[in-house]
């Protein structure tokens, strides 16, 4: 994640903040469908890659009929309850955990080159255009003049990436475990608004919400590119996010789904994610590419000063979901987040 990435880009269509289901009227042929159900995020980049795929080679007869899209954690439990996916995509590891437990995704999912990611991005701060109130790392988010928008984590994953990475810029600074949850505590006093998903966070945002969204870099980007105005700041320390994919075990085309997976995975389908503000994974061999909405077109993904990454700061989803997220049904205790969240009436 240390490079950088400079050269052309093709400016997604669909309006962020009004974006239609996709796919619909996706290929023709007499080919299998593939049903994709994913977060919230993902709907108007994905519109481009069915349409690139359908022209290639393996994609000309197959369709994309019924896409389905949401905050992570409530399209997870919708597949598990029964809804039909053929691939899922989501923002974070354990909503497919999830369904490998329920026997729906294959418990190899992340056995593979990229495993088991196919889109990746960082976590960043959207401001008022010129950035009125000179919002520049994590401190500034507790700051008395300063409300704050970000996912609720009950319902989206993004909002655990959000919050793991302001806990994890003061551990990385020499805090403490008790000075993280110091930090967390001043955080939800000054938050303004939890809406269910990513795309909800963003148009509570530009609807004038707070002064902060907590974001997806690529969510950030794409706005801009569809118009909205804002800027966006990366702190220095920030949290790499990995959003898992996998085609289920009943699939109704597995050839088709797997072929698709595949695209998202290559060089043509990375770039087209890059395109709309994702960074590329390494596994896919993109270069140079250039982002309109990028706060530097020419070098729109710059490595941060600190990037965390789950595995290696807060080992793994498989702790960490539980640790500073466990929802305290049963014999789970309470998370250290959601203990939080729940001390200042944030549900």
């Amino acid at each position: 994640m240390n490079k950088t990435f400079k050269v052309a880009t093709v400016v997604a269509t669909t309006g962020v903040l009004a974006l239609t289901a996709c796919g619909g009227d996706s290929g023709s042929g007499d080919g299998g469908n593939v049903t994709v159900v994913g977060y919230s995020v993902l709907e108007s980049a994905n519109e481009n890659l069915f349409k690139a795929f359908e022209d290639t080679d393996e994609g000309k007869d197959i369709s994309f009929d019924g896409p389905s899209y949401g905050a992570s954690g409530e399209q997870s439990r919708g597949v598990a309850d029964g809804q039909k996916a053929d691939l899922v995509h989501f923002s974070l590891e354990p909503d497919m955990t999830r369904l490998v437990d329920e026997g729906i995704v294959a418990d190899d999912w992340k056995d593979n080159e990229s495993k088991g990611i196919c889109t990746q991005s960082v976590v960043v701060m959207v401001v008022k255009s010129g950035n009125p109130k000179n919002i520049e790392g994590w401190d500034d988010l507790v700051r008395d003049d300063v409300s704050v928008v970000t996912p609720n984590p009950a319902s989206s994953g993004s909002a655990k990436w959000n919050l793991l990475a302001g806990y994890g810029d003061v551990i990385a600074g020499g805090g403490s475990e008790d000075d993280a949850k110091a930090y967390m505590e001043e955080l939800f006093q000054n938050i303004a608004a939890l809406p269910d998903s990513g795309r909800d966070a963003t148009t509570a945002f530009t609807s004038g919400t707070g002064d902060v969204l907590l974001s997806y870099e690529n969510e950030a980007i794409l706005a801009r590119q569809n118009g909205t105005a804002f800027d966006y700041v990366i702190p220095d320390t920030t949290l790499l996010i990995e959003n898992p994919c996998a085609v289920t075990e009943d699939a109704e085309d597995a050839d088709a789904a797997n072929a698709f997976l595949d695209f998202q995975k290559s060089k043509e389908g990375q770039t087209l994610y890059a395109e709309t503000g994702f960074r590329p994974l390494e596994t896919a061999g993109v270069d140079d590419v250039e982002v309109t909405g990028a706060n530097d077109e020419a070098d729109p993904f710059p490595a941060p000063g600190t990037l965390l990454t789950i595995d290696d700061d807060f080992n793994g989803w498989g702790e960490a979901n539980g640790l500073y997220f466990g929802d305290g049904e049963g014999d789970n205790p309470l998370g250290i987040i959601t203990e939080i969240q729940a001390q200042f009436g944030e549900n």
